[in-house]
């Protein structure tokens, strides 16, 4: 099967978890079908892209910048990027027997779907999350909201099969109207769970924190939740990996309370040093309280690290967390209810770490990212068959 996927970010170039889903999905699909990732350029011209192992690699130079200094995302280069995918369609639309693409940032699903309707192949696409009207306007302010708001709304109407990584973004896109074919998948977890004579339950007191800084994720109340907790947990640290519009706020913030040496800002590097660190912390953070899954969680469940989220209507990954069993829903994203959830993980020690890692072995097959795919090619062989390919 020639598959064609399209999104405008690729790991490890951009960060995130569902880049990471993209690239792990691709490389397993390259082993039995012919792969293509269509992307944006997010290297310079000095550089080599790092790509998926057995995919072949299209970029377009559509604008590196994708976020404005506020933390919000540019217009600018999505649109670009959509019109680069539709001329690239349109001259290969019989190249590809299926496309899937994410729909956010839009603009290149609409393409998709343009080509769709010339003649050109199905298309799968991925509703990570659907936002509210309410949120939108948030977002971009009450014009730009309504009008972001109503091209969500488009791109709903254009879906024709949808992919969903929770039931909460399943349950939002059935309530903006989706009535087509909608498939949950299982997991993203590449994880698997170490062995119980590795697994080591006592752990340093650090907390550690992976993901993009935007506005979103609240990084910037970290320190402050840190600061209050290592009152009572002595040589409490914590490491923030990740980069964003937010990162010098963060710093000001580490600097401001005098944190430099207890909260370390490491930036963008390789997975395994994250995971190394997370493998030895006392637990993981995620203050965001807007997130389509939160696989960052899941991975650090299965090194039996427990993780806090935090509450909220736009929130999946809340529903990955057992409260006591592999880690604490907190209330808001207050640096106080956070030292609080942190001190929760202290007292309970090993015994958490123990159920963690417990909790992820029982669920490892039904999270992983094989169950996915299973669920992914079986809606491709029912996509392709019905339309004679």
């Amino acid at each position: 099967m020639r598959i064609l996927f399209v999104y405008d970010c690729l790991y490890p170039h951009t960060i995130g978890g569902f880049e990471r889903f993209y690239r792990d999905v691709t490389e397993r699909l390259a082993r039995n079908h012919e792969v293509t990732y269509l992307t944006r350029t997010q290297w310079t011209a000095h550089e080599s892209p790092d790509t998926p192992q057995g995919v072949k690699l299209v970029a377009l130079n559509c604008g590196r910048d994708l976020y404005t200094a506020s933390g919000r995302r540019r217009i600018l280069p999505p649109l670009r990027f959509g019109m680069g995918v539709l001329a690239h369609l349109l001259r290969n639309r019989h190249r590809y027997d299926i496309v899937q693409t994410c729909s956010f940032p839009y603009f290149p699903m609409v393409s998709c779907a343009i080509v769709r309707v010339l003649g050109g192949p199905p298309i799968v696409t991925d509703w990570i999350e659907v936002w509210s009207d309410e949120y939108w306007q948030r977002y971009l302010g009450r014009i730009g909201g309504r009008i972001g708001a109503a091209v969500q709304r488009l791109c709903i109407r254009l879906t024709t099969s949808a992919f969903t990584l929770s039931e909460l973004s399943a349950k939002s896109l059935r309530q903006s109207g989706y009535r087509r074919r909608l498939v949950i998948l299982k997991g993203l977890s590449t994880s698997e769970p170490p062995r119980t004579t590795h697994l080591q339950l006592r752990r340093e007191p650090l907390v550690v924190f992976a993901g993009r800084h935007i506005p979103e994720k609240h990084v910037i109340a970290i320190p402050a939740a840190i600061d209050l907790a290592r009152q009572q947990i002595p040589g409490l640290r914590a490491l923030i990996f990740g980069d964003g519009p937010e990162r010098v706020r963060v710093i000001a913030e580490v600097n401001r309370l005098r944190l430099e040496d207890v909260v370390r800002c490491q930036g963008i590097v390789p997975w395994r040093e994250v995971d190394e660190a997370i493998g030895r912390a006392m637990c993981l953070i995620l203050p965001s309280q807007r997130e389509g899954y939160g696989s960052v969680v899941i991975e650090a469940i299965a090194r039996g690290t427990p993780a806090i989220v935090v509450r909220g209507a736009d929130n999946a990954a809340t529903s990955l967390i057992v409260e006591n069993v592999n880690g604490f829903v907190s209330s808001s994203a207050e640096p106080s209810m956070l030292a609080d959830q942190i001190l929760k993980i202290h007292r309970a020690g090993p015994d958490l770490v123990s159920r963690t890692y417990g909790w992820f072995r029982e669920q490892a097959e039904g999270i992983g990212i094989e169950a996915s795919m299973a669920q992914i090619e079986q809606v491709y062989r029912v996509i392709t068959t019905a339309i004679g390919h």
